[in-house]
């Protein structure tokens, strides 16, 4: 069959069951780079502003997702925000129960569109709520790696 033919019967298709070894490698793209350097070099957490809609897009992204525009300028959004939804970890990713509960949210900054996923500390699960005030913790510069990781955790403010 070559290849400006199609397959027109389901009997022509050619099936393989099989396990397939893949590697590869996940870049963070242009905007990806700019936001995490910052996060790495300067404790500042930045996102990229659409000069028709107007929006703060955090993660920042190159284009604006409502109207295509590009996304040129950048804006510091500040360490502090809220608490819109959390869960509460108790297992591992490796299904093994973790001695202490750890808890994930997404936090959003005023005046944004979007937000982070990021760990809370400094607080108890019972003591979480929605709508807390919460301000980034970032690990101390030399240990910085160019990784969301390098934001520790949301802690209470």
């Amino acid at each position: 069959m070559s290849l400006i033919e199609r397959i027109t019967k389901v009997g022509d298709a050619k099936v393989c069951y099989d396990n397939m070894p893949i590697e590869s490698v996940y870049t963070v793209g242009i905007a990806g780079e700019k936001f995490l350097r910052a996060i790495k070099d300067q404790g500042a957490i930045m996102g990229a502003v659409c000069p028709t809609c107007n929006l703060t897009y955090l993660p920042p992204t190159m284009y604006c997702e409502r109207c295509f525009a590009e996304l040129e300028e950048w804006v510091e959004v500040g360490t502090k925000g809220t608490v819109y939804c959390y869960t509460i970890l108790g297992v591992s990713l490796e299904e093994e129960p973790l001695e202490e509960p750890q808890i994930l949210a997404l936090i959003r900054m005023e005046g944004v569109h979007g937000g982070l996923v990021q760990r809370l500390g400094e607080v108890k699960p019972e003591d979480v709520e929605i709508g807390m005030a919460v301000e980034a913790v970032f690990k101390p510069q030399k240990q910085r790696e160019g990784s969301i990781l390098d934001i520790e955790y949301f802690k209470p403010v």
